[in-house]
């Protein structure tokens, strides 16, 4: 029998994955999104933009907070990006992603639990007009560590209810409410 977070991961990832299929076919687009199981359901928060490094480390923290206040069990981050990877044998180029001539547009889901990580690729297939295809396949399970802002957002001890309070004070002082959470997934 798998353990309860395990499970739970899982399932929060395969819902991801489906949140990020339904919204390319309707948008052509994945808007920076994280998904947190709690006691309560899943909540959604999608920041209103990521404009420059602030931005995206207001969305970091925002996220940190939300699975504090909300005693979060597992959580998954879904965004796009371009990601290179080097050659076999071959070092990896320095060229920032956004510019290399070889990149791949994926949407990437980073998804943890107590004691676990998993994260996944999935490469965007387009038309020649831009049109969202499908998603292609990618193996991802040798990429284990990715690092930056947007991972580490599971609180490393489970906050007591002072700790939640303060945490739930904290976001509404940067405008995140249980009226701008989504329950579930959101259907832009």
């Amino acid at each position: 029998m798998k353990p309860k977070a395990l499970t739970q991961l899982d399932d929060l990832m395969a819902q991801a994955e489906g949140y990020a299929n339904f919204l390319m076919r309707k948008n052509g687009r994945v808007p920076p999104t994280v998904l947190a199981a709690t006691p309560k359901g899943v909540l959604c928060y999608v920041p209103h933009d990521l404009a420059d490094v602030r931005a995206k480390d207001n969305f970091a923290n925002a996220s940190r907070l939300i699975c504090a206040a909300y005693g979060a069990t597992a959580v998954v981050m879904a965004l796009e990006a371009w990601v290179t990877m080097a050659k076999p044998g071959e070092a990896l180029d320095d060229t920032p992603p956004s510019e290399a001539f070889d990149r791949r547009e994926v949407v990437v889901l980073m998804g943890e639990a107590v004691g676990q990580k998993k994260q996944k690729m999935l490469p965007i297939i387009r038309t020649d007009a831009g049109g969202f295809v499908g998603f292609g396949e990618f193996d991802s399970t040798s990429y284990t560590g990715f690092q930056g802002r947007f991972v580490g957002l599971l609180p490393p001890k489970v906050p007591n209810a002072e700790q939640r309070a303060l945490a739930k004070a904290m976001l509404e002082m940067l405008g995140v409410t249980d009226a701008t959470l989504g329950r579930g997934f959101p259907r832009n």
